[in-house]
């Protein structure tokens, strides 16, 4: 183990040494400066409104790490059960969710906050006309992709 970790650092100090002289950045730093954050000022009016299904609407916008979804829900509007590896924290701003997860039913109503832990299955009810703020580490892939069968009904 011991050498297989020295013949790394050899091969990565070679690969600086070589991209040095040619004046190149190795695979490693090129994939670091690709990664880099960037400053970005994005109006929700900017944004494109998703229509999911008749009840359900979403916007997000995605950082290097992160994503943050405004999701606008009309009254009775079911999010089927569902998980995923992702973390999310979801803020209600306008409304009321019920929530059934982990063995528990949930009312979150505006100004409230739910922490909803990785992997996690869950479903909820919008109870009135409903605005949310979710935010989701790593980005949903599946939304992004537009994958998310789940969320719009069959399409």
């Amino acid at each position: 183990m011991a050498k297989a970790a020295t013949a790394k650092r050899i091969t990565r100090g070679a690969l600086k040494k070589n991209a040095a002289k040619k004046n190149m950045t190795t695979p490693r730093e090129g994939k670091q400066r690709a990664l880099k954050a960037e400053l970005k000022y994005i109006p929700w009016s900017s944004v494109q409104l998703e229509d999911l299904n008749p009840l359900l609407q979403r916007q997000f916008v995605v950082g290097q790490d992160v994503m943050l979804a405004r999701v606008l829900l009309k009254k009775g509007c079911i999010v089927p059960e569902h998980s995923h590896h992702n973390e999310q924290i979801t803020y209600i701003l306008e409304g009321a969710l019920k929530f059934w997860i982990d063995g528990k039913e949930l009312v979150v109503n505006a100004g409230e906050v739910l922490t909803i832990p990785p992997h996690m299955p869950h479903k909820a009810e919008a109870l009135e006309d409903t605005v949310d703020l979710d935010v989701f580490n790593p980005p949903r892939a599946d939304w992004i992709n537009k994958t998310d069968k789940y969320l719009r009904g069959g399409k």
